[in-house]
């Protein structure tokens, strides 16, 4: 019943074979996960702002940039 044979590792040692073991591949997931990370955060909270001033945008109020007909 010996297991330590037949381990091949846990998730931390499959995730440095993967990605930390080149420096290169480690530069770009951190700079890839940046940037998918704050264009996440970007879309949340627009969308959270537009859904806590529905009504009291300019686009939701219909007489602003409309002119008087005559």
């Amino acid at each position: 019943m010996d297991s330590t044979g037949r381990r091949s590792g846990g998730l931390v040692e499959g995730l440095y074979k993967v990605l930390m073991r080149r420096t290169s591949v480690y530069a770009t997931f951190v700079i890839a996960g940046a940037f998918l990370g704050e264009r996440a955060v970007d879309y949340g909270v627009h969308k959270l702002w537009e859904y806590n001033n529905v009504g009291k945008r300019y686009e939701d109020i219909p007489v602003l940039g409309q002119r008087p007909t005559e």
